[in-house]
């Protein structure tokens, strides 16, 4: 899935907080980045889900991992702080959204806002103004065979290429 691309491209090519932000987004989430190019003004990803492995997941990785997310505070850096007990207890409290959760930690279009959302507040911000920062909501693929996963995963990774951003990709950031 790929962000459209936004209506004021000024962003760095070069990926930066978004290459980090997604980074830490695959470490919460039971999604596999398997392909990916950060451009100035839209975003490509080849992305499997994986729910089997967000089943696996004991209650408290889920609260933990939402709580990563979705932090009741923050530390001083703008982290997430610690949970306390309590805290992940009442994460954990109501079976339906604890499992509703498990659901969203798989999810793409979760994924996706979660990467999207902080990089429009961003921009607004840094811009003086509010409102859409994105030209639509994410297009999605699903890939049915290898195939198909290859075929993606090599335009995705000649993206940089055809824009002039890398010369091979090798001399790509991603």
């Amino acid at each position: 899935p790929a962000p459209e691309g936004t209506s004021r491209p000024r962003l760095k090519a070069e990926g930066g907080g978004r290459g980090r932000r997604l980074a830490f987004l695959a470490g919460q989430f039971a999604i596999d980045i398997c392909s990916m190019a950060i451009m100035s003004n839209h975003i490509h990803l080849v992305v499997r889900n994986r729910p089997d492995i967000a089943g696996q997941w004991s209650d408290e990785e889920v609260a933990r991992r939402w709580w990563n997310l979705f932090p009741g505070r923050k530390t001083e850096d703008d982290k997430p702080a610690e949970p306390e007990p309590h805290e992940l207890e009442m994460l954990m409290a109501d079976r339906e959204r604890l499992q509703e959760r498990r659901q969203r930690l798989s999810s793409i279009s979760w994924l996706m806002r979660c990467l999207a959302e902080p990089i429009a507040r961003r921009a607004n911000r840094e811009d003086h103004c509010t409102g859409r920062f994105w030209e639509g909501r994410f297009k999605c693929q699903r890939l049915l065979d290898e195939s198909a996963v290859l075929g993606c995963s090599v335009y995705v990774d000649l993206n940089p290429i055809r824009a002039g951003i890398a010369e091979t990709p090798e001399t790509s950031s991603f």
